[in-house]
């Protein structure tokens, strides 16, 4: 739901605190812990509060699908193991990625301020959500953040025939003084997967360039997209090189699996994908040098000195301040479809 479209719906606007509530119930009530269903519904709250639409509450239904297919383990308790001075593994367990790294995140950070830098591999998870509320936390508390995850194939190699990566986002957060943290978080293929599908709930065309039908024929139909066609890499050969280190940080180092080597076809309704995430996270007080929230601040001053207008994440921050004044809207029938969700 873009604001345009708010504008001209019925709406009703909730605080984050009733928004979240309201999706900790949907997820308690379709089979979750109330420890996943806590933090799934916190980073979906804030997703839409932030007009990441696509990974709002647009995401509910895909989330309720796989846990009833029985392809995800909602009651999953993730195994934390301290590895190394600066490195920790989890076991998701077959569960949500989000939890997994909301129990490690105490010590991932207390890594981090000890050893100037730790890692987190998180593996056997499914992540379905947005990448830059993981990484957004750490960014606000003086420490600079990376991950990255992949998920199911759909995106065509450069120079390939056929779909092999994910759209395998990548999430970058650091501190700014005295404003928000620069935070990014793209996806690798030319759009993301949830955008796509929004446009095909809409009706709307996309832009050339962003995926093929099934027989390889580029196509601006979204539906195509989605019915056996695949997308493509940003920037061609450059945006696929990204999304194969993607496969091997978030897969190959953290024992997860492949965009390509999990099968669902025995769960029917499963949509999320079955892979494994890394985060870095970095100390900068640790480099010795100038005060690193300073020196962001400073290439940002110098940004807009040369004409830049708007920052990555500028109008997730302008919307989240709206949000904050005056509620979070929902249209109504699909706050209605929610609130039965809840029942």
């Amino acid at each position: 739901m873009s604001e345009s479209d708010a504008s001209v719906q019925a709406v009703e606007s909730l605080s984050l605190e009733q928004l979240t509530t309201l999706l900790q119930q949907i997820f308690e009530r379709h089979g979750t812990s109330h420890t996943v269903a806590r933090v799934l519904a916190d980073n979906c709250a804030r997703a839409q509060r932030d007009g990441s639409y696509s990974h709002g509450v647009f995401r509910i239904p895909g989330y309720l699908s796989s846990l009833a297919s029985r392809w995800v383990d909602g009651q999953a308790s993730p195994q934390v193991e301290d590895v190394a001075s600066g490195f920790i593994r989890v076991d998701a367990a077959n569960g949500f990625a989000q939890p997994a790294l909301a129990a490690a995140r105490g010590l991932l950070v207390e890594k981090a301020r000890s050893a100037g830098i730790a890692v987190l591999a998180i593996r056997n998870s499914h992540h379905f959500a947005a990448l830059w509320p993981d990484v957004e936390p750490f960014a606000e508390e003086g420490l600079v953040a990376l991950s990255v995850v992949n998920s199911m194939t759909c995106v065509v190699p450069h120079g390939a025939q056929k779909p092999l990566f994910g759209t395998n986002p990548i999430a970058f957060a650091a501190p700014r003084a005295d404003d928000h943290p620069i935070v990014f978080d793209l996806a690798t293929s030319a759009i993301a997967h949830g955008d796509v599908q929004i446009a095909a709930r809409k009706g709307h065309e996309l832009p050339a360039g962003m995926g093929v039908d099934r027989r390889g024929e580029p196509t601006q139909d979204p539906k195509a997209i989605l019915d056996g066609g695949a997308l493509l890499p940003f920037g061609g050969h450059k945006g696929s090189a990204l999304s194969m280190m993607v496969e091997l940080l978030a897969a190959a180092l953290t024992g997860g699996n492949f965009s390509f080597e999990f099968d669902w076809s025995k769960h029917p309704g499963a949509q999320t994908p079955w892979t494994g995430q890394l985060l870095i996270v970095i100390d900068p007080s640790k480099s010795g040098g100038n005060s690193f929230a300073g020196r962001s601040a400073e290439l940002v001053r110098q940004m807009h000195a040369v004409g830049l207008e708007r920052l990555p994440g500028d109008r997730r921050f302008k919307t989240r301040a709206q949000s904050l004044e005056h509620g979070i809207p929902l249209a109504i029938d699909e706050l209605a479809k929610l609130r039965a969700l809840a029942q």
